[in-house]
């Protein structure tokens, strides 16, 4: 039974999550999980109406749907994520709903596993692994030679905070030229050396390409034959973002034909994705199970941040991160 006292509960949709974001809760509410794991959307509906407010963790839709099963008592709801594209962000916008979500604390996290993947897909270490794994380790001074990072022109396809926490990374790398493209130009922009391009342009001068913009609309599929066919041969593609952005059945084609080098990447469509998609049996492809922000001080950096948001939104006063719809 969910406590009818006086203080509020707030319903926690993932039972893994970090220990610091509900200890954070505890100290003003009462905390429940749906009794499955993973939760079905069943149960989390059921248990929103009766609930004070929710953390939302994971990407299950959030929507009209739970607010509506939330009715009256439900009053705040954070998420713990940057990316919002599993949520009715305007559904929440027409009812003035108090939503949270915890952007930034996930930048460097999420940039280091970038440099990761660029580096992993630029010098071909799972094509290496694969070698090994076959006992076709040959060796030899035009074996297995990858791309060069110093001197090379990168692209950040969306220089927002985690583009901005990666062309910090690359400063250690002595790359030749940082270009990058956005709707306008960024302040930060001139202190990271970084120069606003079209987005043609950079895709056909960059010799590696990082993808860090948001799911939308706009960005769904973005990346697609026409776009991979502007890039380089030598070129590595990075996403960090979403799987969505690229048209994936393009870019193994791409992958395939040499279209482009290689490519590294953190997010994929759909996921999990199936142990025999044919991207995870390309040589030239890293791919990772979406880990970009899964360090132990960013989940509960995350959690923490999530959790305060929605004590705030219970009280009715502002968010620690609010949404800004």
């Amino acid at each position: 039974m969910v406590n009818s006292g006086q203080r509020p509960v707030v319903l926690v949709t993932n039972k893994e999550t970090p220990e610091k974001g509900i200890n954070k809760l505890k100290l003003k509410a009462d905390v429940i999980f749906p009794k499955s794991h993973p939760a079905t959307r069943e149960e989390v509906l059921e248990l929103a109406g009766q609930v004070d407010g929710i953390m939302w963790v994971g990407h299950m839709p959030l929507n009209g749907e739970v607010l509506d099963r939330g009715g009256s008592r439900l009053k705040a709801i954070s998420t713990m994520s940057a990316g919002m594209d599993y949520v009715d962000v305007e559904e929440f916008r027409k009812r003035k709903f108090p939503l949270g979500y915890t952007p930034i604390v996930l930048n460097d996290a999420v940039a280091d596993s970038a440099i990761g993947l660029m580096i992993a897909a630029g010098r071909r270490y799972h094509e290496g692994r694969l070698a090994i794994d076959q006992s076709q380790w040959t060796g030899g001074p035009q074996w297995l030679l990858g791309q060069d990072i110093k001197g090379s022109t990168v692209g950040i396809i969306g220089l927002g905070g985690i583009g901005q926490t990666i062309a910090k990374r690359l400063k250690g790398f002595d790359i030749g030229q940082l270009l990058y493209t956005g709707r306008r130009p960024k302040p930060e922009a001139e202190a990271l050396g970084a120069k606003l391009v079209p987005q043609d342009e950079l895709l056909q001068e960059s010799d590696y390409v990082f993808i860090t913009v948001p799911l939308t609309n706009e960005t769904r599929h973005m990346i697609n034959e026409s776009t991979l066919a502007k890039m380089k041969p030598t070129a590595v593609l990075v996403n960090v973002a979403r799987g969505d952005i690229v048209d994936q059945r393009a870019l193994v084609a791409a992958l395939k034909n040499g279209t482009i080098f290689a490519a590294g990447l953190d997010v994929v469509s759909p996921e999990p994705l199936p142990a025999d998609d044919e991207l995870l049996r390309l040589p030239n492809a890293v791919v990772i199970p979406h880990l970009g922000s899964a360090t132990v001080q960013t989940r509960n950096n995350m959690a923490e941040i999530a959790a305060l948001n929605v004590l705030a939104g219970i009280a009715g006063t502002p968010m620690f991160s609010p949404y800004p719809y």
